[in-house]
């Protein structure tokens, strides 16, 4: 069976080095990206073995980092662009095994609208990837538009990615617990925080109306909805239009129209049945979040899920192919 993963991640130190040591400044990469730096820097052999031994078709690559985020307008376009050309390059020989998720300059909104049409009519790249929030800013602010704009003319999907928590959110909610003065991370990040910040951007987007304004534009999601199947009626019933909202619809009626997930790092059942109970069938597909998940895993997992071939296929590959434009 052919199959398809949306959410698999790259990182190439060369582009790191680009970024002057004043803006860098202290920040580093996450532990857990440093212990996979190998993994991440590699796509044609590890990875590709990797993927042949499990029988995976096709990975989605993006960028794992968000380097370009501490740019500002006049800089990150030109980093945004030579990243976007490195990956380019470096998936160019195996145009049956990958594609690609854009990296864009989300602190110059215009120019990532512009970097978006770009890579996806000159490289074929299936959509972007915006992890977290930029400069504190969540995407239903009216700067971003443009790249909301853009996508549905184009027909390629948003990925909303979990991004580093801010400062003022690290200090409120995930440090000075217990004894530990410093931020948690596991709370803040993977273990929690991360997937709620990422259900409150989507909610954020609903109630402001962006899937109206754009009612053809698609938002992807990874973790099997980042909590939002398991808050689905009661959230449905806390955001009916009329609610003092800008949305025009339910949030299920929205949602199932253009909201997918992915079941990236979540590879047991009982959330994926929620999924298929809120979300449907025709939203979910696989992700693996690799390198941070094993290919086997993902695949253990697509072999475990207990319903008839023809709907274990969209998960696999179907509903990608879909969404995405993508040939098998």
């Amino acid at each position: 069976m052919r199959i398809v993963t949306l959410e698999e991640h790259v990182s190439f130190p060369e582009m790191t080095k680009l970024i002057p040591a004043d803006i860098l400044g202290n920040k580093k990469p996450s532990g857990a990206a440093t212990l996979m730096m190998p993994k991440l820097v590699d796509i044609t052999g590890e990875r590709l073995n990797s993927m042949n031994d499990s029988g995976i078709s096709m990975q989605v690559l993006s960028v794992e980092n968000t380097d370009v985020n501490l740019l500002d307008s006049t800089l990150a376009p030109e980093f945004a662009s030579k990243y976007n050309n490195l990956l380019a390059e470096k998936i160019k020989d195996h145009p049956e095994r990958f594609t690609a998720f854009a990296h864009l300059p989300m602190t110059a909104p215009e120019a990532a609208a512009d970097e978006l049409e770009r890579t996806v009519k000159t490289y074929g790249f299936r959509g972007a990837m915006v992890k977290g929030l930029t400069n504190g800013d969540f995407l239903d602010a009216p700067k971003f538009a443009p790249i909301f704009e853009r996508a549905e003319k184009l027909g390629v999907p948003i990925y909303i990615h979990p991004g580093v928590p801010p400062d003022a959110v690290m200090d409120a909610y995930y440090s000075n617990i217990g004894n530990n003065t410093g931020p948690f991370d596991p709370i803040a990040c993977w273990g929690w925080g991360w997937h709620s910040e990422t259900a409150i951007h989507v909610l954020r987007l609903l109630v402001a109306g962006i899937f109206d304004t754009y009612p053809k534009l698609k938002i992807i999601i990874g973790h099997m909805g980042e909590m939002l199947p398991i808050m689905w009626d009661r959230s449905n019933k806390s955001f009916q239009p009329g609610n003092g909202g800008q949305n025009q619809r339910t949030l299920i009626d929205t949602f199932r129209q253009q909201l997918y997930i992915t079941t990236s790092g979540f590879f047991t059942q009982p959330p994926l049945q929620i999924a298929l109970d809120t979300i449907g069938i025709d939203n979910i597909m696989l992700s693996v979040d690799y390198p941070f998940s094993s290919n086997q895993m993902g695949i253990d997992f697509l072999n475990g899920i207990q319903l008839p071939p023809e709907q274990v296929a969209k998960i696999a590959h179907g509903n990608a192919d879909k969404l995405l434009g993508l040939q098998p």
